[in-house]
């Protein structure tokens, strides 16, 4: 049963900023990987593909751990839930300080995974819950919040390594950002009022959507999503630096634009669509622009990359957020919803896990970025099949 959201301005306010702040949490552990990889790589003697681990492993964890997620939903609620996973992703973070053996780093950054999967896991059944009315810019809020969290990390992680001498401590120091993140979902608590409210079912029971082709078409689009967000945010500034001749700083500057703009674009896309208006069309137009900057890049890396940067933010950032709200919009109540977004995770991220290795792989093969960003560009526009589907099947 929905709750009435909170009604003062102050109280929506506190809510929004808790639910904003958690969602900053979900990538700075990726995302710091990026800028760091050439150190990384000369520190730990890691090829392309096993530097490409660090991104690949909290990815898989994010997908096998999101029946963790639906269980602490269920078990203890959604605000201790969430409090759980921020809890773990700060404890985790911090303790990539420690170490810079090759199996200290994927060890942590499995069990940051595991604590991003519950805390996206849970939010979008947090968003159907207290903000029913509000879904399509709550949930433009939560993913803005995802990719500010991106950008700031991607663009504050090598000076950081740079002020400490030390990447392992740079990459530790987003553990700051999580504890935060624990402060003010905690102050949050009246605000949120989740108490009580638990996400009742997740894809480990019986009860899961796994018969509902609805439920697999939204886990395909996640997949892909999740594959192509994971690539761009692992991948790009190697592909600048490699393949146009940028420096390093250049390509990380150039990254972090491009993630700013896919942050505007994550609240002004759902903003201009309104709540179940011309969603289709949305995808459909989001995922054409996606494909369209990531073949550019693969073929025109060099003097047309602002373009293909530009072009990518917008298209990625809107299809990030549209993507992410398909099971707030389908699901019938925040238990429906949960059950359906834990199902695209535990399925759709576990897929996309193997897309960043794969372009580790392919760049060691072939010594560039050409075919694996073509194909990721192929792969965005096949998006195009199940976003026809789903017009047919669901009201969007």
């Amino acid at each position: 049963m929905l709750k009435t959201v909170p009604s003062s301005r102050t109280s929506l306010g506190l809510a929004a900023l808790a639910l904003f702040v958690a969602a900053a949490n979900l990538r700075p552990a990726i995302a710091a990987v990026s800028p760091l990889v050439d150190d990384i790589r000369a520190d730990l003697d890691l090829s392309a593909t096993e530097v490409s681990l660090l991104t690949t492993v909290p990815t898989l964890a994010m997908g096998l751990c999101a029946p963790l997620g639906a269980y602490a939903g269920r078990r203890y609620g959604l605000q201790s839930g969430v409090l759980a996973g921020l809890i773990i992703i700060a404890l985790a973070t911090g303790a990539r300080l420690f170490g810079t053996s090759v199996w200290w780093q994927l060890g942590s950054a499995a069990i940051v995974g595991a604590g991003i999967a519950i805390v996206q896991t849970l939010l979008p059944a947090v968003i159907k819950s207290r903000f029913a009315a509000r879904a399509g810019l709550l949930t433009g809020l939560f993913t803005s919040g995802l990719g500010l969290g991106g950008a700031v990390a991607a663009g504050m992680t090598a000076p950081l390594a740079n002020a400490f001498d030390s990447w392992p401590a740079a990459l530790a120091s987003w553990s700051v950002l999580a504890l935060s993140g624990a402060v003010l979902w905690t102050a949050g608590k009246g605000s949120l009022s989740l108490d009580g409210v638990e996400a009742r079912t997740g894809p480990a029971t019986g009860e899961g959507p796994w018969r509902s082709g609805t439920a697999w078409r939204i886990t395909i689009l996640s997949a892909v999503n999740a594959a192509l967000y994971y690539c761009d945010l692992a991948w790009v500034a190697p592909l600048l630096h490699d393949d146009s001749g940028r420096d390093a700083a250049t390509a990380g500057v150039m990254l972090t634009v491009m993630i700013s703009i896919q942050v505007v674009a994550m609240l002004a896309v759902p903003a201009l669509l309104g709540e179940r208006r011309s969603t289709w069309r949305g995808l459909a137009a989001m995922t054409v622009l996606t494909g369209i900057g990531f073949l550019g890049l693969a073929l025109a890396p060099g003097a047309g990359a602002w373009v293909w940067i530009v072009v990518l933010g917008v298209g990625h950032g809107g299809l990030f957020t549209l993507v992410l709200a398909l099971p707030v919009l389908v699901g019938r109540d925040p238990g429906d919803a949960g059950r359906i977004s834990a199902m695209a995770f535990f399925v759709g991220y576990g897929c996309a896990a193997l897309a960043g290795l794969l372009v580790g792989a392919l760049r060691d093969l072939t010594g560039g970025f050409t075919l694996s960003f073509g194909l990721l560009g192929g792969l965005a526009l096949l998006m195009l099949l199940p976003i026809a589907h789903l017009r047919k099947t669901v009201r969007l």
